[in-house]
């Protein structure tokens, strides 16, 4: 029997105490918290923000899903308003359960994402081949590109924070995994040998391979005018289709492809199987050699013999979503530019994610260097490049290019990285320079709780009226305070009201600290528990957790990294240092109690895993 190490915090100082109780060597560390602490007011407002959260997510369910898990709508095959707009209207759930919210929370994403698999099995489209047998086969989109199956990932790569070990969740992990790593004879999407994604199309029926058509990207005809809400401003299906035109140019590998990395790093968070590790570092490898090969751009197309622009003409910057890519938007008859590049830096957070190698960060600070070293001034004013073609560079925007900087310094912690990025209310807090922010963080997601459920109500729409997309906006669930004020994590998310430099879907959770409920064995804080990170170093998370309840304690298991990534060497309340050396430590709260601990960390050094900490 392995000794538990306790140790007990109050007017005393910290002091160990031997358990003999039975221990995992990843939980050994046990922490008993009796200093009291009257509830601050951003404690208070978490706990409400939980309660508000749940309680809206509820009516918005009953409202928009029925009793199998279908989201009432009309049924459509496309990019506008497709199957994966169906299920993005529970984004956000997943990270509100493994914050601590409602277990009603749990069971309404995972009966919408059971039902949208049938619902989108079952629906058929006449005119576009290839999903004339269903829009989805074994469970995955037949053909699209991944801005779109990212979008209709984003519930899955966050299902295992709560439910890892959902016989489903870790089967579909490893199939969906298979169909990108060339396991798969019905999806023959990556080529092994050339390390390339076969087309910018594709999915469970494979790759196009073929110039793709309008109506491919569109889906069937339907009635439009007057009859449903079209976000992208659309009066007609032929607006819709004109929408399409130039997206023609798909064959080739495009670093959109990258976002498949994270279903093969949900697959190794299971078990730890490498051969899921090894296939995504050596895809994201390709890509950094892609990008270095290429003056330190990561280009837009890749042949399918691996050359660099060979399935475009030549051209690196070729091809749909790519830096040359500026179609004519039909409802305005201008040009608008959709490089959709910049938003694939996911692929190397995974990659830095599984191996904390700087490398990974490094591809896109040379890119940015190499966009910035084309700046010019124009009317007065330093603008950067955002595309190139034919004629050179353009897109131009004012400033230098300062993509994604913010969320590399949250990784690399480097004063450097630091230097290169703008400032934010979130960071200025974690600097001591925001005080009071907080309670405005989180007063203002309160506030868009109550927003979008008066939005809720006041909705006139109907099934037969409404389309996949059409309330995506009034989804209640307000997760980004949340997230970084208790895990001091990222909220790398769609749609726009995400905080972040990058506005896309289907990330995994990237956090400094994360929360299990000891006695309930599930994830997320105890009932009554609040927590804050106040400050973020390189080897140093500082947080204050508290217990509200005044007549219960609670039993929380702090863990270092949203997978267990980080390493907690030890733990300081300010009265003594208790050893840990372990991702997680476990700590008691007296009622009422509580306290500011600060965690010495070890960043990356352990493989993330899904376990709860307990199972380890």
């Amino acid at each position: 029997m392995a000794t538990t190490r306790r140790w007990v915090l109050g007017s005393a100082g910290l002091a160990a105490v031997a358990t003999g109780l039975p221990c995992r060597a990843s939980a050994r560390a046990r922490i008993q918290i009796n200093s009291p602490m009257a509830p601050p007011t951003w404690a208070l407002l978490q706990r409400e923000l939980l309660r508000a959260n749940a309680d809206a997510c509820e009516v918005f369910y009953i409202r928009y899903f029925d009793e199998r898990g279908y989201f009432l709508c009309f049924e459509r095959w496309g990019a506008n308003d497709g199957p994966d707009d169906a299920i993005e209207n529970v984004n956000g759930w997943p990270q509100l359960h493994a914050l601590g919210g409602r277990d009603s929370v749990k069971a309404m994403y995972t009966q919408a994402w059971e039902g949208h698999l049938r619902q989108f099995t079952e629906a058929k489209t006449t005119e576009v081949e290839i999903a004339r047998e269903g829009m989805f086969f074994k469970e995955f989109c037949v053909q699209l590109d991944w801005a779109h199956h990212s979008e209709g990932m984003t519930m899955f790569n966050v299902q295992g924070l709560s439910d890892p070990y959902n016989g489903r969740f870790q089967d579909r992990a490893r199939r969906f995994s298979a169909m990108y790593m060339g396991e798969d004879p019905h999806a023959p999407n990556y080529d092994p040998e050339r390390r390339v994604i076969r087309s910018l199309m594709n999915g469970s029926r494979g790759p196009m391979l073929r110039k793709a058509t309008a109506l491919d990207w569109a889906g069937d005809r339907f009635e439009v005018n007057g009859r449903f809400f079209m976000e992208h401003g659309e009066t007609s299906y032929e607006q819709t289709l004109e929408h399409y035109v130039e997206y023609t140019d798909v064959v080739g590998d495009h670093p959109l492809n990258l976002f498949a990395t994270t279903l093969a790093l949900n697959a190794f968070m299971i078990d730890q199987e490498p051969k899921y590790r090894d296939w995504l570092i050596g895809y994201v490898d390709a890509w950094a050699e892609r990008a270095e090969a290429n003056d330190n751009l990561l280009p837009s197309n890749v042949g399918r013999d691996g050359v660099i622009g060979s399935d475009a003409e030549g051209n690196w910057w070729g091809g749909a979503y790519g830096w040359g890519f500026s179609p004519i938007n039909p409802t305005t008859g201008l040009r608008e530019d959709r490089n959709r590049v910049p938003r694939t830096i996911i692929g190397f957070f995974n990659a830095y994610l599984l191996t904390g190698d700087d490398k990974y960060l490094d591809v896109w600070r040379k890119q940015v260097d190499q966009l910035n070293a084309q700046r010019r001034t124009f009317e007065g004013k330093v603008q950067h490049p955002t595309m190139y073609g034919p004629d050179g560079w353009y897109g131009w925007k004012d400033g230098l290019n300062q993509a994604n900087s913010l969320d590399i310094w949250w990784f690399s912690m480097k004063a450097s990285d630091r230097t290169r990025a703008p400032d934010h209310p979130w960071v200025a807090y974690l600097e001591g320079r925001n005080p009071s922010w907080p309670e405005t963080a989180l007063r203002r997601d309160l506030a868009r709780v109550a927003e979008m459920a008066r939005a809720e109500r006041d909705d006139t729409s109907t099934p037969d009226t409404r389309l996949a997309d059409a309330v995506l906006e009034f989804n209640p669930a307000s997760v980004t305070a949340l997230m970084q004020t208790m895990m001091g994590a990222l909220h790398i998310a769609r749609p726009a009201w995400s905080t972040t430099s990058a506005n896309v879907g289907g990330s995994p959770l990237y956090a400094r600290l994360r929360y299990f409920d000891a006695d309930r064995r599930r994830a997320g804080v105890p009932d009554d528990v609040a927590a804050l990170v106040h400050t973020m170093t390189a080897d140093q998370t500082t947080v204050t957790l508290v217990n509200v309840s005044l007549t219960e304690a609670r039993n929380v298991v702090i863990q270092g990294g949203g997978y267990g990534e980080h390493q907690i060497r030890s733990l300081d309340a300010g009265n003594g240092l208790a050893p840990v050396d372990a991702p997680s430590v476990t700590i008691r709260l007296a009622p009422g109690a509580g306290a500011t601990l600060t965690l010495a960390m070890d960043r990356y050094v352990n493989q993330p895993s899904l376990a709860f900490p307990w199972d380890r």
